[in-house]
């Protein structure tokens, strides 16, 4: 049975990636920063008929909450088989690339890019143990320069009032594609996702998707995605082939 972790999954989409999971047959350790959350996502899980699901505590921008989390995982099963950085904050509002406080840059840097790459890095080699090891980083068409500078990207204005949200994942964009090169003669798949814009807490339910489709978005990614390692996948900016520009 595939093992796998969820960062940020007490709830929204990571939560519904969990459950999605589960009913794939896959092993799920649902992490969450807050103990009492997660524990709580654990449980609803239970009684929704799922067994193979138990909690773990990750605060991912605490290494110490990441070196417990690996040393349990490790502890337990020996390895892991796949790693789902979902956890993510938008940061404080408003985002205006001028006059936009640098402690706001340095609290969503921390955990959206920093944090991702303290737990990647934490957890590489208990990945590098499965037969096949994926890794998928939750990014976002926001991240994309390219349709930043796009006038007739639907986004558009809305994406350019997020200076500090978009800086982050699109540094986070860039941290994967080394990580792929730097992993290229490994047997660890890679693979970014933009889940779309999801009516969720992260943005007060203002998207225009379910969580339910965007968790599909990551579950697909993960089991019948046949792109190579490194690509950056999003299925609501590109129905038919699922590419995004970068």
């Amino acid at each position: 049975m595939k093992s796998v972790l969820i960062t940020g999954a007490n709830k929204g989409i990571g939560f519904e990636t969990a459950r999605q999971l589960l009913k794939e047959g896959l092993y799920v350790y649902l992490g969450s920063r807050n103990i009492e959350n997660g524990l709580k996502a654990v449980e609803k899980l239970k009684v929704e008929g799922f067994n193979q699901v138990e909690f773990i505590h990750i605060d991912i921008t605490d290494e110490a909450s990441i070196a417990s989390a690996r040393t349990t995982i490790e502890e337990k099963a020996g390895s892991l088989d796949v790693l789902i950085n979902n956890a993510g904050i938008a940061g404080a509002f408003p985002q205006t690339a001028l006059t936009t406080d640098t402690d706001n840059f340095k609290r969503v840097f921390d955990t959206n890019l920093y944090g991702t790459a303290r737990v990647i890095q934490a957890f590489m080699d208990i990945l590098k143990k499965s037969p096949e090891p994926q890794l998928i980083n939750v990014s976002s068409s926001i991240g994309s320069l390219s349709l930043h500078n796009d006038p007739d990207w639907q986004y558009y204005d809305d994406a350019n009032s997020f200076a500090v949200y978009s800086s982050s994942k699109a540094a986070l964009n860039m941290y994967t594609i080394t990580l792929a090169y730097e992993l290229r003669d490994s047997n660890v798949k890679i693979t970014m996702v933009d889940p779309g814009y999801t009516k969720t807490d992260f943005n007060g339910h203002q998207g225009t998707g379910t969580v339910e489709d965007a968790a599909t978005r990551v579950v697909n990614a993960l089991l019948h995605n046949q792109r190579p390692s490194g690509s950056f996948i999003s299925e609501e900016t590109n129905p038919e082939t699922g590419e995004i520009s970068w």
